[in-house]
């Protein structure tokens, strides 16, 4: 009788915008991870290699996917340099990868961080040197093995990365001038549609869509796209990477878009999605990036139109998710001339959602916390989240459709 011993599990991090920890921990528990803990930033978890590949293939929320390598105790900038020259990096990369080292700290005693990441980048650089007489060369752009500290009041940990570039980026942007006057990151958009409960049986519409981050991410789930299939990851180029076991995840993950794409094709308004904005540009931007994503040219609706004459645009009643910017992408239509354009702008658009969105869920991301009172609407939900740096709220309400005035007295009222 022979036994077959399992895979080696990993501890692993996924880190991600603060104020999805939980929907990512559950989102990790999908692709196979065990004991997910949501912390400040991110999920703790563990997971074997499948996992940890799946995770960057298929998480839709995650910003990058760390391994736990080394973690001690410290006093000084000495210990740190113990603690990185003890680990056996020769196992995943060696003096013909090149190298970058980046601390974070929380509460640290350490003077310079400066410091403490030249310490860490010395301690593999001489463990690597030791072993094989020669060291890495650094490079802080496009590292093939890049190496995370953490420091808080007495610990520090040593992660290494699988991803590479930041998992927002799914390869289908055409570059500087896509990113719009409101850029939404791609895993931030995605979080949004989980919060808002969204799933693909259901009507969307993003009428502040620019170049349709919102709406593409949708349309990616819809189809069952990977949102990892367009680009390359950290982990291809360590030293210890499965290429057998990542070809068969990537050719799985091929066939489930194939299915989906035919399963859609074959059922009638299977996929309901739409996507609109003032700008003729960025609605131009957005029907090209949602080929690149990889989505059929017709999955979505896209319109140039002023949110603030926005109308329903399906039968049914759905979701809208929108991220509504400053800036040029703004019309409003108000008589309220004196207030400024994007308060205007907002009550236009509540309005708008108030005369034709009746029986509709409506999500909207803002850092401005008067945003309820410009839509002259109340807020059922208010979740904080981090957009890059800036605090904001995604804010969610239902509509209940305009009043109807009572009947004139004499004339029947319709039962």
């Amino acid at each position: 009788m022979s036994v077959h011993a399992s895979p080696p599990a990993f501890d692993l991090f996924a880190a991600c915008p603060r104020g999805l920890e939980a929907a990512l921990a559950s989102e990790l528990a999908t692709l196979g991870a065990d004991d997910c803990r949501a912390v400040g930033g991110g999920v703790l978890f563990r997971g074997d290699r499948r996992v940890a590949y799946s995770v960057n293939l298929w998480s839709r929320l995650a910003s990058r996917v760390m391994r736990t390598i080394a973690h001690r105790r410290y006093r000084d900038d000495d210990d740190l340099y113990r603690l990185a020259n003890g680990v056996a990096w020769e196992s995943h990369f060696d003096a013909r990868h090149s190298l970058r080292v980046d601390v974070s700290a929380q509460r640290s005693p350490l003077r310079s961080l400066n410091f403490a990441t030249l310490r860490i980048k010395d301690g593999i650089v001489d463990r690597l040197r030791t072993v094989s007489g020669e060291r890495p060369s650094i490079d802080t752009r496009a590292p093939d093995a890049r190496v995370f500290a953490h420091l808080d009041s007495r610990e520090a940990t040593l992660y290494l990365d699988l991803s590479g570039e930041s998992l927002f980026k799914r390869g289908w942007r055409s570059g500087a001038g896509d990113k719009g006057s409101a850029p939404l990151k791609e895993n931030l958009a995605a979080g949004l549609l989980a919060l808002a409960g969204w799933s693909p049986e259901k009507p969307l519409y993003d009428p502040f869509c620019g170049s349709g981050t919102i709406a593409i991410e949708a349309a990616q789930r819809a189809f069952d796209i990977a949102p990892g299939s367009a680009r390359s990851f950290g982990f291809e180029r360590l030293a210890d990477h499965d290429a057998t076991l990542w070809k068969r995840l990537r050719e799985e993950a091929l066939r489930r878009a194939g299915d989906a794409a035919r399963r859609i094709a074959g059922e009638a308004h299977a996929v309901r999605i739409a996507g609109s904005d003032v700008d003729r540009d960025a609605i131009a931007r957005a029907r090209s990036n949602l080929v690149r994503a990889g989505v059929p040219a017709g999955a979505v609706d896209w319109h140039v139109h002023d949110a603030g004459r926005a109308r329903a645009p399906f039968d049914e009643p759905g979701v809208v998710v929108t991220n509504p910017p400053y800036g040029e992408r703004l019309q409003a239509r108000t008589t309220a001339s004196r207030a400024p354009d994007h308060e205007s702008a907002m009550q236009s658009f509540g309005a708008a959602l108030k005369e034709s969105f009746g029986g509709w869920r409506v999500w909207v991301l803002s850092s401005d916390p008067r945003l309820p009172r410009q839509l002259g609407m109340q807020e059922q939900r208010r979740t904080p989240l981090f957009n890059g740096a800036i605090e904001c709220r995604l804010f969610g309400f239902e509509v209940f459709g305009p009043r109807r005035a009572p009947p004139t007295p004499g004339t029947p009222s319709r039962q």
